[in-house]
């Protein structure tokens, strides 16, 4: 006699198919958040791309159920035909972005149809294990409730393992697989122990083998796989590629060019990076009444840590979210002897934490503090050119200290310039904004800050490469088509900043 209210565990026959089903729920989890996150990486704007993934991916599981009614038939073939589907094409998925990115001009149908597929296949796959087990057990309340707990539970294991584990571990290219030849062991287990109730099931079997011996070598090659890919995307010579927990630092070469990426974004090129640092350092320092202590909120690859060493008494504090990142520009060769090995100078103390969060626990004082982060295009960085974090950066300031901000282009990014500027000023900062022609990155941008009217203190140092006394005036000046004052406010709870950035991205593409 039954218990009423009682779910009894799924029958022992079955319990291969839950399992499977938790299993293939998380690696469809892991590809749509591998599709968002390499189209956050090759086109930016990630509140979009993971936007967009979520709501085609729940529009695409309605069709895959809503299609479901129309098969009639081999219900345990078509099953089989869904666990392949998904695992081939998830498998696959970062790969063909990639390409697609690099050969074709339409890189978004190509990641809606990915999205579309996926979604559509794992809708299909509920509707189509319900009516197998129910077929047998007639047992409606048992099934649904089994079969939607491990499928809820696979998705929260998949989107937690993929941030915490699988990118920071595997990369893009090497979780694909990975995920694919899971995909296609759940299905290869289900063809295996089913092969009874499926057609042809030695067909099935040596489908399933063949595929699964292709996700295993692109797992085994992702390495090589992803070089490939990165010689098409950096127009240099890959020496360097890791993905580390928060990004991917990419390095380049081409004879004396060195050149690091960070997200795909160019952080700075050898051949002119004096010109963007000496401005950074330099300028401030110039009108700072004192520079004992500085604080540099980014600069991971010591490159403004070096401008500042050439003031004897200055002592410097770096706060760098990535710890991977400052470790590559300590101890890689090609890096410390462009940097002067600035990372490891006793006068020099590296924290690898949050640099908002820093502010937030910190009550020190700073006579300059050099914000040195890359450029505001998803909402982690967005934060940190907000006016709550401008106001924070002005508590850390001495009486007559200096803090300039990397600000983009007043040229390429009109509008992302002048709103931070208009950010800084509602802090109740007096702010100079300057720019000058840095050739890696084109018509480049800056705003100084104080709590004080800003008047020159000091000179330039007389061992710069292009800063002059006769030529500082001269940063301070801009064109009609660089002008443009009607920005909003980048507030913390409204970051208009990121699409006056991503309208700029797509202006110029």
């Amino acid at each position: 006699m039954k218990t009423p209210g009682k779910i009894k565990a799924p029958a022992k026959e079955y319990r291969l198919l839950m399992l499977t089903t938790l299993l293939i729920s998380g690696c469809s989890m892991v590809y749509e958040l591998i599709i968002s996150a390499v189209s956050s990486y090759l086109t930016g704007n990630s509140t979009l791309q993971y936007s967009i993934t979520i709501g085609l991916y729940m529009f695409a599981l309605g069709i895959g159920s809503f299609l479901s009614k129309f098969v009639k038939k081999n219900l345990w073939g078509w099953f089989a035909n869904v666990e392949i589907s998904i695992g081939i094409i998830g498998g696959s998925c970062s790969l063909i972005l990639f390409l697609s990115h690099l050969y074709l001009t339409s890189y978004e149908i190509v990641m809606y149809i990915e999205i579309l597929a996926i979604g559509t296949l794992a809708g299909l796959e509920i509707p189509l294990l319900t009516r197998i087990i129910e077929e047998d057990r007639k047992e409606l309340r048992l099934t649904l409730s089994s079969i939607f707990s491990f499928d809820y539970i696979g998705g929260l294991i998949g989107s937690v393992a993929f941030p915490m584990l699988l990118l920071p571990s595997f990369g893009y290219f090497a979780t694909c697989f990975l995920s694919g030849t899971l995909n296609l062991t759940a299905a290869a287990l289900i063809i295996i122990k089913y092969r009874s109730k499926l057609n042809r099931p030695r067909i099935y079997q040596a489908a399933v083998i063949i595929l699964l011996c292709g996700m295993i070598a692109g797992m085994i090659f992702s390495e090589n796989i992803g070089n490939l890919i990165e010689g098409g995307l950096y127009r240099d010579r890959v020496i360097l590629s890791e993905q580390t927990e928060y990004q991917k630092i990419v390095v380049t070469k081409h004879k004396d060019d060195l050149r690091l990426y960070i997200d795909g974004n160019c952080q700075f090129s050898t051949v002119d990076e004096y010109r963007y640092h000496e401005a950074l350092i330099h300028v401030p320092l110039a009108y700072a009444e004192k520079h004992d202590q500085v604080l540099i909120l980014g600069g991971g690859d010591g490159m403004a840590a070096r401008e500042l060493l050439k003031y004897p008494e200055t002592h410097i504090t770096l706060i760098d979210l990535d710890k991977a990142m400052t470790e590559l520009c300590s101890s890689d060769p090609q890096i410390t002897s462009v940097n002067g090995n600035s990372l490891k100078n006793s006068r020099v103390k590296i924290i690898n934490m949050d640099a908002y969060e820093y502010l937030e626990n910190n009550k020190d004082l700073y006579d300059v503090i050099i914000v040195d982060l890359p450029d505001p295009n998803n909402e982690s960085l967005n934060k940190l050119y907000t006016n709550v974090f401008y106001r924070m950066c002005a508590s850390h300031l001495a009486s007559g200290g200096v803090m300039n901000v990397q600000s983009t282009s007043p040229y390429y990014a009109k509008s992302a310039y002048w709103c931070i500027e208009k950010t800084m000023q509602s802090e109740d900062l007096n702010v100079k904004s300057f720019h000058l022609q840095v050739p890696a990155f084109g018509d480049w941008g800056f705003h100084m800050a104080s709590k004080q009217e800003l008047k020159k203190c000091h000179p330039l140092p007389d061992d710069t490469k292009f800063l002059t006394e006769d030529n500082l005036p001269a940063l301070f000046v801009f064109g009609k088509d660089e002008i443009q004052k009607d920005t909003e406010i980048n507030r913390l709870t409204k970051p208009v900043l990121i699409q006056y950035y991503n309208d700029a991205v797509r202006e110029w593409e």
